[in-house]
């Protein structure tokens, strides 16, 4: 009764929304058929030849210096540089774009992998009263339905539950998520609903029950940030622009005006970080999209200008999948110090995050001990209490700069408004700052009007709404179907080459290798746990991946999903790009180092080793500490103090466990904290009392020791120790 009652309540307090969502339904459908005209539109309209073939590095190298002048020169491979090649080349617009390192290496892979409005934005805008902000609300859901038509395969619409856990805000949230489906009009994905406690639960059995009132479902999008990134990038390749990663800018080039004698930007001196080649680029009009290095090319523009952004920190971790449903996220609309926090589900893992923290800018951000801890807390908030959230489940962690715009005297960045800037300056320098993954291509838009408009360019209206990107032709839903029947993949690797790859996954496909197994015929993981393949690897080299780092953390987002699997297949990884692009010893040895060097700091792999030194105080009850030890000792049988790789498989081949020697020496690494190639009684005791508090979980040398030690003793059959997954 209670529950109807607060309904009822609802339906008043909400009767004008209801009212006007109505006919909601009609309208979506309206607004597929105008997507669908506005695919066809696009596509008409263009007069840019498209490449079937994508041309190679050195190709766009070659065409950066050779090229006399281009109309346009974007500085920045992110989600907006790259919406901005798009854009310019689609209008018919010379066009380069230059990235210093990998596209998408910085904020744009680092997001929390929606393609959103801004729901509590939305609610500061009603607040406050701020049109403002309500405009860049209704922006970011007419760009988020433009994104999820232009590329199917990439994204996907995704409920998100608000659980409700006070009676009172059933009808305020409501309300609220109402507004914000009112406010995207025949661009809203789906209707929100309201559910009752127990189908609240239903859906999200991991929910806290406890004076849970109910729930309200709402839609917005979710993405492959850093693939969407690279399809707007090759997209912008295949219709003509010269894009080229790896390749900086050392300074920007001007010449004196005859008119007015001032000093104009007509390019940029570059150099090609893989060889050190330096080259001249000229261009009518640079455009700066550095994101949170925006100023550092102001600087160069104008050495004394002022900051125009304050970049701010934002954390995210994942945990496996088990933590959320497979279909379902998690919005907690007000944490412990006001923030919001996501819990996604996200490539069959599961996502939180995020944090808001002023920082300084870096090109390798740092997650924190303190962030991620502030996570794990918030999300233990909301689950039930037979879910232990273990700080040992984080499986990877990371820190994404966003470039938020701001008055330079301003502190508080946490109630800033994400909203972008663009701004030409007295020498032609045109700056597209700020804004949010969900509205590039709007930005991009607008950044190329001001700067035809600066510069007098002569151009085409604006193309790219419903432009296909790279992939989103010949996508179907069942498109994985024909993988498994053409070239006998697995159905997992099928599944994720189409979510990925869109309709160029059949030139994966081709490339993968027979396997010599009757199931799958073809194509061999890079590791077991993942659908990646090994063929993935030399077409991330087609796709302008020129290091280790670039597939292990864009081609493919194996160190953003589980940092030890990414360890694990990186010798692989470096075995395959070294034979393609001809690596030396010297190189390949380089290569290894600085991707194990990415993980350890910006992927959140040092964690692991962290949990494991700050344990150095030993919690373990007297019993407890008995039991580990007469574990330790039976492989330890010389009673030497410490056991090495040959200790551990003596032990194994008595029990007919063969594993190799190069996976028992990593198994042995995880825990030997002074890294002297053996691991000490108190090292094991420090890893058991790690594993009780959950500050370490699913550690392969105390799952192979346990089973070895009960197979011992019970004299079973053998056993297999297989890493489900190991916590950072």
């Amino acid at each position: 009764m209670a529950f109807r009652r607060a309904l009822r309540r609802t339906a008043v307090v909400g009767g004008g929304a209801v009212v006007a969502a109505f006919g909601l339904s009609q309208l979506i459908e309206y607004r597929r058929t105008q997507v669908r005209l506005a695919h066809v539109a696009a596509e008409a309209e263009l007069k840019v030849p498209y490449a079937d073939e994508l041309p190679s590095r050195q190709t766009q190298l070659a065409a950066l210096q050779d090229t006399p002048e281009f109309d346009v020169l974007v500085v920045g491979g992110g989600a907006t540089g790259a919406g901005c090649a798009l854009d310019a080349v689609t209008r018919n617009l010379k066009t380069a774009l230059v990235e210093r390192s990998d596209f998408s290496s910085g904020t744009s892979s680092r997001s929390t992998k929606l393609i959103h409005g801004g729901v509590r934005y939305l609610q500061k805008a009603i607040m406050q009263l701020d049109y403002e902000q309500y405009m860049m609300v209704k922006e970011a859901l007419h760009e988020r339905a433009n994104l999820l038509e232009i590329a199917p395969h990439l994204s996907a619409p995704l409920p998100i539950m608000l659980p409700v856990y006070k009676w009172w805000q059933l009808p305020y949230y409501w309300a609220g998520i109402k507004m914000y489906d009112l406010v995207a009009g025949i661009y809203c994905l789906k209707s929100s609903y309201i559910l009752s406690k127990s189908k609240a639960l239903e859906h999200f059995p991991m929910l806290k029950k406890d004076k849970l009132v109910g729930a309200i479902v709402y839609y917005d999008g979710q993405h492959n940030d850093a693939r969407m990134n690279l399809a707007i990038a090759l997209a912008a390749a295949r219709y003509g622009a010269a894009v080229a990663n790896y390749t900086e800018v050392v300074r920007l080039l001007k010449t004196k005006d005859q008119q007015t004698g001032k000093e104009k930007v007509c390019g940029a001196r570059c150099r090609d970080v893989i060889t050190g080649q330096e080259f001249d680029v000229r261009a009518k009009c640079v455009i700066n999209a550095t994101g949170p290095f925006t100023d550092s090319l102001r600087q160069m523009d104008k050495q004394e200008i002022s900051n125009i952004c304050q970049p701010s920190a934002g954390v995210h971790i994942v945990i496996p999948g088990y933590y959320s449903p497979d279909n379902m996220g998690l919005l907690d609309p007000a944490t412990s110090d006001g923030r919001v926090i996501f819990f996604l589900p996200w490539e069959n893992m599961t996502i939180a995050g995020t944090t808001d923290t002023p920082t300084n800018v870096t090109a390798h951000p740092i997650p924190g001990e303190d962030d991620i801890n502030f996570i794990l807390t918030e999300v233990r908030n909301y689950l039930s209490p037979d879910v232990e959230v273990r700080r040992g489940d984080v499986l990877a962690a990371w820190s994404g700069i966003r470039p938020l715009v701001t008055d330079p005297n301003s502190k508080d960045t946490q109630s800033i408004c994400r909203n972008h800037i663009v701004t030409v300056s007295d020498s032609g320098l045109v700056t597209i700052a700020g804004g949010k993954w969900t509205t590039y291509r709007s930005m991009a838009e607008e950044t190329l009007n001001a700067a035809i408009k600066s510069h007098s360019l002569s151009a085409k209206p604006c193309r790219t709404v419903g432009l296909m990107l790279e992939g989103a032709k010949g996508w179907t839903p069942t498109l994985y179907i024909r993988l498994v029947q053409d070239y006998g993949l697995e159905k997992e690797v099928a599944q994720h080459l189409a979510s990925t790859y869109g309709g160029k996954a059949f030139d994966v496909a081709k490339m993968a290798k027979v396997t010599g197994q009757r199931w799958p015929i073809v194509g061999k993981r890079l590791v077991s746990e993942f659908p990646y393949i090994e063929a993935e690897v030399l077409y991330a080299i087609k796709e302008y991946a020129c290091t280790a780092i670039d597939v292990i953390a864009r081609r493919t987002r194996l160190g953003f999903l589980n940092v030890q699997a990414a360890d694990e297949a990186l010798p692989r990884i470096v075995q395959i790009m070294a034979k393609e692009l001809n690596w030396s010893q010297e190189k390949r040895t380089e290569e290894l180092e600085a991707a194990k060097k990415f993980l350890y700091h910006e992927m959140g792999y040092r964690s692991r080793s962290e949990q494991l030194t700050k344990t150095s105080e030993i919690n373990l009850h007297y019993q407890e500490v008995v039991k580990y030890k007469n574990r330790f000792h039976k492989f330890d049988k010389e009673c030497k103090g410490f056991i090495t790789t040959v200790d551990v498989q003596r032990v194994l081949d008595s029990i007919n466990v063969h594993i190799d020697e190069n996976t028992l020496h990593e198994i042995l690494n995880e825990v030997d904290l002074n890294k002297n190639g053996q691991v000490e009684i108190n090292e094991f005791l420090q890893l058991m009392s790690a594993v009780k508090k959950g500050h370490v979980s699913d550690s392969r040398l105390a799952i192979l020791m346990k089973k070895a030690e009960e197979t011992l003793e019970e004299d079973r059959g053998p056993v297999t120790v297989d890493r489900s997954g190991g916590g950072v």
